[in-house]
Parts: structure tokens; C-alpha cells; sequence
């Protein structure tokens, strides 16, 4: 079924994304561009990708937002300093 119809992305293929480390609507949109026209489809695609484990959501619900926001958008794994500048 699709998510996106501005693009044509569907579900599986936001699974997918979220499988290979994917885990927050920017995070979809910047491998898929779903969710970056018309916005419809946002809601779903956080529907779809849930309360599942996340690194990144986890370091900023433990309230480190400096970590996640240094962390590495593909795996969620905290970079080293000198690799987030």
C-alpha cells in the first residue's frame, strides 16, 4: 500500500528504511523524499515506524540531546568528536 503517493513510496519501503536505521520521518525523507511535499503522509510514516528501538530516540528521551543530535543519522551510533564537526 502506498504511504506516499507524492513519490510513491510505500509501506514496505518505509519498513525497509527503518530496518537499515532509519527511525524518525526526516530520517525516511532524506533517503525517500516521503513526507517532504504535501506532508500528508507524515503521520503515517510515524505510525509505521512506531516506539521501536531507536538510538537516537533513546539518548534524547534519556535527555543527552547533545549525543543525539552527534549521532550518525544512518546507524544512530554517537560519532566521535572530531566526526561530527
Amino acid at each position: 500500500m502506498y504511504v506516499c503517493s507524492c513519490f510513491g513510496i510505500t509501506e514496505k519501503q518505509v519498513k525497509e528504511h527503518a530496518e537499515a536505521g532509519a527511525c524518525t520521518p526526516r530520517q525516511i525523507a532524506s533517503v525517500s523524499k516521503a513526507g517532504t511535499d504535501c506532508g500528508s503522509c507524515v503521520r503515517r510514516i510515524q505510525g509505521l515506524l512506531g516506539r521501536g528501538a531507536c538510538p537516537r530516540r533513546e539518548l534524547l528521551e534519556n535527555g543527552d540531546s547533545v549525543a543525539a543530535l552527534a549521532a550518525d543519522p544512518e546507524s544512530g551510533a554517537p560519532l566521535a568528536l572530531d566526526e561530527a564537526a
